[in-house]
């Protein structure tokens, strides 16, 4: 009997933890092979299940009818948000930040499954850094979409950078960085009502769509919550 694909593709340490990047065959579907994120033996984030991720940005790209669009992501994970971003012929430019130089390594050594396609394209543009950190300094550029997922939600962050960002002046500061009728979306794997509240005190419109799919590895669905400011 062939063994099932278990392959160790990166164990490093960061500052938030130990990162451990894995390929994997599913026991419960052979031949389904998936990418899969740890930190700190907790599980991050899966290739098998990106529905929310590229919701992100499909939803904020219907909600603003501009051309030529430059679009800032928060958070490069897997790729996934900014490839949805990338799908859109709308879209000049997608600049996305990366706090850990590890995840970038990935991407530049071809081990995450979107690396060829978001290396190629040619408006994309990577680079190191902390995006809490650029959206509460004065702003250099103005973007169309602001796109962050970068915590497990408003209320249960990976670190202590961004706990600002959630508040109202957070918000605000945010806002110094969108163009006019620009949209900030964030990614949560929870409700917010707090979050909900500040992004009503400083935003025009504010919506909150829930995005909910089926998890395969356990047989559930499962809710995540995308909030999304207009200004």
């Amino acid at each position: 009997m062939t063994k099932p694909v278990f392959e160790i593709l990166a164990l490093e340490d960061s500052p938030l933890g130990t990162l451990c990047l894995r390929r994997r065959e599913m026991l419960s579907e052979p031949g389904v092979i998936v990418t899969e994120v740890t930190l700190d033996h907790e599980f991050l984030m899966s290739s098998l299940h990106t529905a929310s991720e590229e919701a992100l940005a499909s939803i904020a790209l219907e909600m603003h009818q501009g051309d030529r669009l430059s679009v800032l992501v928060g958070g490069l994970g897997l790729g996934y948000t900014a490839q949805a971003a990338l799908a859109s012929p709308r879209v000049a430019r997608v600049e996305v930040v990366e706090l850990l130089p590890e995840v970038i390594r990935w991407l530049d050594d071809g081990l995450i499954p979107l690396a060829g396609s978001l290396k190629s394209d040619p408006r994309t543009h990577l680079r190191p850094g902390d995006i809490y950190a650029q959206l509460a300094a004065p702003a250099v550029a103005r973007h169309d979409l602001i796109l962050i997922d970068v915590d497990h939600s408003p209320d249960a962050a990976l670190g202590e950078a961004g706990s600002s960002f959630y508040t109202v002046p957070g918000l605000r500061e945010v806002c110094e960085h969108l163009a006019p009728g620009g949209i900030l979306g964030v990614w949560s794997y929870a409700e917010s009502s707090p979050f909900k509240d500040a992004m009503c005190s400083v935003f025009r419109t504010v919506e909150v769509r829930p995005v909910t799919y089926f998890n395969r590895h356990v047989g559930e669905s499962f809710t995540d919550w995308l909030f999304f400011g207009r200004t």
